[in-house]
């Protein structure tokens, strides 16, 4: 008989769905549950413009996961992503709009059209490395923001294209509150699927590939496969956050998916925390809202100084630059491990060891 003096320490699982499960302490698992909880509530006690930041945030995280899912966990580099954001925009503008189709069947499509086109850029990544995959995935940028401006029978060119929002039978997805649960329940399922994906053969096999290539292909992986397996998963995101962009600005047009777009979606992962799911998350949210912040400082030293807002460009790009430069040098890992060492010192406090 067991002792009522004693317990016990650990994880201890009695079955094969608590051996995999994602969260195995509940502890974790009601903390995840209460913060879907206060997201599912943040509409009824937030205005409509925090509603919609809220919606950006969730839409940049899916493109988030996306792209660390190809650089942060496989090691690809790319700068297309501004370019695969636009085939997802496009391929869902061309099919609800020419086509006819509903953005039920146009948004797995779309994601599905962007991942062929991201596998297809990533077949020389078996050959390159670094810079040189660097520049292959900026001359997909570059070809395919052309095609985007010149195709005008498919595209519209540079007028781009109008959307509508999605709808179910009598409802639309009209409102900021509608389309901020749709954003978060896709993000949710992106969220599951990236972190279970890394616990998996597949996920296990990208990780592999980044860390010696030479030895994961002395093992037996594929490396053409799993390297443009993981261009395909990565694109399908990056498209599935296009297409949701692109219905909720309800107008598309190719400046919205400059180099520009690239580089800070590059900037959300660094400072994210590079192999981060939940990084990938807050440095979509940093990213998103360093503008706002930066408006909202601006107005408090407009009384001080009258002509700064002449400089809100230049100021928003150095506060930019400054801020990558400061989390690569005292935080690589990003937001991701800062918010780590948090929780540790929270299991240790107040004791100081």
């Amino acid at each position: 008989m067991r002792s009522p003096f004693v317990s016990e320490c650990g994880e201890f699982c009695t079955s094969y769905v608590q051996d995999t499960a994602l969260y195995k302490v509940p502890r974790i698992r009601y903390r995840v549950y209460g913060v879907v909880g206060l997201f599912l509530l943040f509409p009824w006690i937030a205005s409509e413009y925090a509603i919609s930041l809220a919606t950006l945030c969730a839409i940049a995280s899916i493109g988030a996961i996306g792209l660390n899912i190809l650089t942060g966990y496989t090691g690809q580099i790319s700068i297309g992503v501004g370019a695969f954001l636009g085939v997802g925009g496009y391929a869902s503008a061309i099919l609800t709009s020419s086509l006819g189709l509903t953005f039920w069947i146009s948004l797995p499509l779309a994601g599905i059209v962007t991942a062929v086109v991201g596998a297809l850029f990533g077949i020389p990544s078996l050959r390159l490395k670094g810079l040189y995959l660097a520049m292959a995935t900026l001359a997909a940028q570059v070809v395919i923001l052309y095609v985007i401006n010149h195709w005008n029978s498919l595209t519209g060119g540079t007028a781009g294209m109008i959307l509508s929002r999605p709808s179910i039978g009598a409802f639309s997805f009209d409102s900021e509150m509608s389309y901020y649960y749709l954003a978060l329940v896709i993000l949710i399922a992106a969220f599951v699927f990236a972190s279970n994906l890394f616990r998996s053969r597949t996920g296990r096999a990208f990780v592999a590939v980044r860390d010696r290539d030479v030895a994961a292909e002395v093992m037996g992986i594929n490396l053409f496969h799993y390297k443009v397996l993981s261009f395909a998963v990565s694109s399908f995101f990056i498209g599935i956050a296009g297409s949701l962009m692109a219905h909720y600005t309800m107008v598309i047009s190719p400046e919205h998916f400059s180099i520009g777009v690239s580089i800070e979606y590059l900037a959300m992962i660094l400072i994210g925390g590079l192999g981060s799911v939940v990084g990938s998350i807050f440095g979509a949210v940093f990213i998103t809202l360093l503008p706002v912040l930066l408006r909202e400082l601006i107005g408090l030293v407009i009384i001080f100084i009258p002509h700064v807002t002449e400089y809100f460009g230049a100021l928003r790009q150095i506060i930019f630059g400054g801020i990558i430069i400061a989390f690569l040098v005292y935080e690589p890992e990003g937001l991701a491990k800062i918010w780590r060492n948090f929780k540790d010192k929270c299991k240790l406090w107040p004791f100081s060891y």
